[in-house]
C-alpha cells in the first residue's frame, strides 16, 4: 500500500520548518502531522515525537497525532531510554510492541529524542511511496529540525541579552571595523548605532592615553586573547568619561584575530562618589573645610618646614561665642547655617598660604605659617575678630555671634601638633574665661584645662554621683510601614542651676577622661532596664539602639559588662542594639571584628553609626560582622537639593542592600527627604520628621498613641 505524501515532498517541506518562524513545539506538531501523512489512506498512522531535555531538569518536548490514552504509556516506555530522565513503564507484550516503530533522532552521534509510529493492525512495517523504509531519512531531518531551532532560540536568547545589557558591548571584525553594537553602547557614547558601524572604536578615544597604553593593550589581546582595565574615553558630544572595558577575541586556528567583543560600563557616577567619599574623609561635610585629620596633617607638614627653616607658625584655636544659644533657640538648621557662614567669613580673612580647619562642633583651627613677629600674629587674630563684629542674617533673623581664640606658636609653646592644639586650646578656655570675644596667647605655667573645663569635669564627675544623667528617646520607624521599631537611647545632663547641658559639650570630656566607662555602663543599664518595662508592657518589638565610645571598647571587659546588664535587667538580647562608629573600628579592625563577633553569637544587633563620615577602607566593611548602616544626618540634611548627598545616599543604600545590610538615615526632617529615602529603598529613619528625643514619660504616651506635647 503506497503513502498518499512522497518522501521527498516531506523532507523539503522539513527543511523548510527549519527557518519557519514557529517554536520548537509548534515545528514538531507539524512535522508529525506531515508524517503521518507518509502513511496509506486506508488507515492512518498514529504517531509521536519525544524530544530530550537538552540538560538536566530541563523540560522535554513532545508532540502526539492520533494515539488514544490507552497507548500513551506504551509509546513513552519504548521511546524513553532507562537512561533518559521522565516516567518509567513496564515493556509492553510483545503482541503490541510490533505494531510500534520507534526510530532514535541522532544528532552527531547523539541521541536528541525519538519518533515513534503506530502502525495498523497487520502491518509489517513503514513503507514509502518509492518502496523504500522513509524512518532513516525522516529521523535525519527532524533531528536537524530539533538543532535548527535549539540553535534559533539560544541565538534569540543571546539576542535579548545584547540588547538587554546595561553594559556596552561592541562588536569588531577582523580589520577592527565596528559590525555591532548594543543599545547600552548608544546610551553611554551617545553615538547612533548607524554612525557606529564601520568605524574604528579609536574614533571616541579621549587623547588621555598615550602610544605605548594601546600598544600594551594590544599585546595583552595578542598573547592571551583578552585585556580588561580601566580607561577613558569620548562621547560623541566632546565629553571625557571614565570606564571599565574588558576586551576579548575570537581567533582562527591558527591564531589570527577573526572578532573582539568590547564590553565597557560608564564609571562617572562611581568616581563622582569615590571622590565625594575621599574629600568627605578628609574635609567637614557642612562646611567643606578640612577636618582634624587633614588639619593634623597640615600643621604637621608646616612644623617640619619651619623646624628646616627655623621661621614660626601659630596655631590658633577660635570656639564660637553664643552658639549653644543661637541654636537652640533656632534650631539646627540655623546653627548650621551659622557655622557654614562663620567658615566663609574666616576663609575671606586668612592669607591663601595659611590653613583652616573645623575640628568638631563650632570649633574652628587656623594655621599661620612662616609668621615674623608677635605682632603680625596679633594682627591676624583681631582681623579674625572683627569679621565677626557685624551680625549674621539667619533665616531672616540677625544673630550675633563672637569667637573667643586661643594661640600657641611653635616652637616656643610646643614642638609638635598634639602639644601645640592642646596649648592653644588651653589658652581659648582662658579667653572664654576673660569674657569671651578676646585673644589668649598661650602662656608658660598655663593649666592645660582652663578653669572651665576642670569645672564641667568636676561637675561631670557628681552628675554620674548624684544622679544627674537621664536618658531621652528618639523614634525609630519603618519607612515601608510607617510603624516604629525601635528607639535610640541619648545621654542628657540636668546640671543644677544650668538647665540642660548639651551632649557635644560633655561627650568628648568624658571620653577624654575615661568617665566615659561608668557613663557608659549607667547608659547602657538604664536603657536595657526601660526597654524591659516597656516590653513588659507589651512592646516587645523595640529594639533599643545604644552608642558604644572608642574608649568602652579598649576596656577590655566591654562584651562581659553588655552580658551582665542583659542579665541583670531581663532584657532579651534581640531587643538590644549597638552602634558603634567608623573611626572606632579602624583603630583595632580585627580586635573589633572579634569583640562584634561575640556579640553577634549573644543575639545582639549591631549597628555602623555616622556611615561615609569616617575614613574606614570600605574593603573592611563586608568584613564586619554588623546588620545595619546609619547615614549621617550631613548626607540626610541636603539630598533633595544637592544632587551629591543624592548619589552618596543612593550609593550608600544600594551597596547595603548588596551586602544584605539594613540602612537607617538620621535626621530626618522633611516630606521630601522622607520621599527619597523611600523611594530609594532606605529601611528605616529616625529625626525631628517623627519626633524629637523624648523623655521617659513622653516616650511612654507615644507608646500609648498619645500625643506627648
Amino acid at each position: 500500500m503506497e503513502s498518499i505524501l512522497p518522501l521527498s515532498t516531506l523532507l523539503q517541506e522539513l527543511m523548510a520548518l527549519q527557518t519557519s518562524r514557529e517554536p520548537l513545539p509548534q515545528a514538531l506538531a507539524l512535522a508529525l502531522e506531515r508524517i503521518v501523512s507518509l502513511s496509506p489512506a486506508e488507515h492512518r498512522w498514529e504517531g509521536a515525537l519525544f524530544v530530550d531535555a537538552p540538560s538536566p531538569g530541563a523540560d522535554k518536548s513532545v508532540a502526539r497525532l492520533g494515539i488514544t490514552p490507552e497507548w500513551w504509556p506504551l509509546c513513552e516506555a519504548v521511546a524513553l531510554p532507562a537512561t533518559n530522565p521522565g516516567p518509567h513503564h513496564p515493556p509492553p507484550p510483545a503482541a503490541v510492541a510490533d505494531r510500534l516503530r520507534v526510530t532514535p533522532l541522532l544528532l552527531q552521534g547523539e541521541r536528541v529524542g525519538a519518533l515513534v509510529i503506530l502502525l495498523a493492525s497487520g502491518e509489517e512495517s513503514p513503507t514509502a511511496s518509492d518502496g523504500t523504509d522513509p524512518m532513516p531519512p525522516l529521523a535525519t531531518a527532524l533531528a536537524a529540525l530539533i538543532d535548527a531551532k535549539r540553535r534559533d532560540e539560544r541565538l534569540q536568547l543571546m539576542t535579548k541579552v545584547f540588547e538587554m545589557s546595561h553594559d556596552a558591548v561592541v562588536i569588531t571584525d577582523q580589520a577592527n571595523r565596528i559590525i555591532d553594537v548594543n543599545t547600552a553602547f548608544t546610551r553611554i557614547t551617545r553615538c547612533p548605532r548607524e554612525q557606529a558601524l564601520g568605524q574604528n572604536p579609536g574614533f571616541l578615544k579621549s587623547g588621555r592615553h598615550d602610544d605605548a597604553f594601546y600598544k600594551q593593550m594590544w599585546r595583552s589581546l595578542d598573547r592571551e586573547g583578552r585585556w580588561q582595565g580601566e580607561l577613558w574615553n569620548r562621547r560623541l558630544n566632546g565629553e571625557v568619561y571614565p570606564q571599565w572595558l574588558s576586551i576579548d577575541t575570537i581567533k582562527d586556528p591558527v591564531g589570527r584575530i577573526l572578532h573582539s567583543i568590547g564590553i565597557f560600563s560608564d564609571l562617572s557616577t562611581l568616581k563622582s562618589v569615590e571622590a565625594r567619599l575621599a574629600h568627605l574623609a578628609y574635609h567637614d561635610p557642612l562646611t567643606g573645610l578640612a577636618n582634624r585629620l587633614l588639619f593634623q596633617d597640615r600643621l604637621s607638614r608646616e612644623i617640619a618646614l619651619a623646624r628646616r627653616h627655623a621661621s614660626t607658625v601659630a596655631v590658633l584655636l577660635l570656639d564660637l561665642d553664643r552658639f549653644k544659644h543661637a541654636n537652640d533657640t533656632f534650631g539646627h538648621n540655623a546653627g548650621d547655617l551659622i557655622l557654614v557662614e562663620a567658615a566663609r567669613r574666616l576663609q575671606a580673612v586668612i592669607r591663601e598660604t595659611d590653613s583652616i580647619a573645623r575640628m568638631g562642633g563650632d570649633e574652628f583651627t587656623i594655621i599661620l605659617n612662616d609668621v615674623k613677629s608677635f605682632e603680625g600674629t596679633i594682627r591676624a587674630a583681631e582681623k579674625i575678630l572683627a569679621s565677626f563684629a557685624h551680625p549674621m542674617v539667619v533665616e531672616a533673623q540677625e544673630i550675633f555671634i563672637g569667637a573667643s581664640i586661643g594661640i600657641a606658636v611653635y616652637p616656643s609653646d610646643g614642638d609638635d601638633v598634639d602639644t601645640l592644639i592642646k596649648n592653644a586650646d588651653a589658652a581659648m578656655y582662658l579667653a572664654k574665661e576673660r569674657g569671651r570675644n578676646n585673644v589668649q596667647f598661650f602662656q608658660k605655667g598655663m593649666q592645660e584645662d582652663s578653669g572651665r573645663r576642670l569645672t564641667l569635669e568636676s561637675g561631670l564627675r557628681r552628675a554620674l554621683e548624684r544622679g544627674e544623667l537621664l536618658l531621652h528617646y528618639q523614634p525609630k520607624v519603618d519607612l515601608a510601614s510607617g510603624n516604629m521599631v525601635g528607639m535610640e537611647a541619648l545621654v542628657r545632663w540636668e546640671r543644677p542651676g544650668t538647665g540642660l547641658v548639651p551632649p557635644g559639650e560633655f561627650i568628648a570630656l568624658a571620653e577624654e577622661t575615661g568617665l566615659i566607662l561608668p557613663m557608659g555602663a549607667w547608659i547602657l543599664e538604664t536603657a536595657c532596664r526601660q526597654t524591659r518595662r516597656w516590653v513588659d508592657q507589651g512592646h516587645d518589638h523595640l529594639r533599643v539602639a545604644v552608642n558604644l565610645s572608642a574608649r568602652q571598647f579598649r576596656s577590655g571587659d566591654l562584651v562581659a559588662t553588655v552580658r551582665d546588664i542583659l542579665q541583670k535587667t531581663g532584657l532579651p538580647p534581640r531587643n538590644l542594639e549597638l552602634e558603634i562608629t567608623e573611626s572606632m573600628v579602624m583603630q583595632d579592625i580585627e580586635r573589633v571584628i572579634a569583640t562584634l563577633s561575640e556579640f553577634g553569637a549573644m543575639g545582639l544587633h549591631i549597628s555602623m553609626d555616622d556611615f561615609g563620615t569616617g575614613y574606614s577602607s570600605l574593603s573592611y566593611l563586608k568584613r564586619l560582622p554588623i546588620h545595619s548602616l546609619k547615614i549621617d544626618r550631613s548626607f540626610v540634611r541636603d539630598l533633595a537639593t544637592d544632587p551629591d548627598d543624592a548619589a552618596i545616599v543612593s550609593a550608600i543604600i544600594s551597596m547595603a542592600r548588596n551586602l544584605h545590610l539594613k540602612v537607617v538615615a538620621e535626621g530626618l526632617e522633611t516630606l521630601e527627604q522622607l520621599a527619597f529615602l523611600r523611594q530609594s529603598g532606605c529601611d528605616e529613619s529616625q529625626g525631628y520628621h517623627f519626633s524629637r528625643p523624648l523623655p521617659v514619660e513622653a516616650f511612654t504616651l507615644l507608646l500609648e498613641g498619645k500625643k506627648p506635647w
